[in-house]
């Protein structure tokens, strides 16, 4: 089973954690529907819903389910730290099923990365 992400701060290439995605199936550039505000969390970013939102830009992965629960373990998914969700991509990804990681924890006093991580 393979899993379709929206890769968005730390794990992109070029970034520091990309090497977890190594060996998995990079899809291209993409970028999220105007629904999504991403902040500075500390040296990572958290994506978080907002219908005043923007466009996030980000990678689409196909990642197999061994990576996917390194990837939860390294999101602290169980923790609560991050949740995987559904995401809505603009063209040409509009309508897969994508998911990505959205943070859970209050982003009051964080600061807007706005569209783009650089980290």
């Amino acid at each position: 089973m393979r899993t379709r992400l929206f890769i968005y701060g730390t794990l992109k290439r070029g970034h520091e954690r990309a090497g977890r995605l190594s060996g998995q199936q990079f899809l291209g550039d993409a970028q999220a529907g105007p629904f999504y505000r991403m902040y500075r969390v500390d040296q990572y970013p958290g994506l978080v819903y907002d219908v005043a939102g923007v466009a996030v830009q980000g990678e689409l992965w196909e990642v197999d389910a061994e990576c996917l629960a390194e990837l939860d373990r390294v999101e602290a998914v169980d923790d609560g730290l991050y949740q995987r969700q559904l995401i809505e991509l603009a063209a040409p990804w509009q309508g897969e099923a994508v998911e990505a990681y959205f943070y859970q924890q209050p982003v009051d006093g964080l600061v807007d990365c706005g569209t783009c991580w650089e980290g």
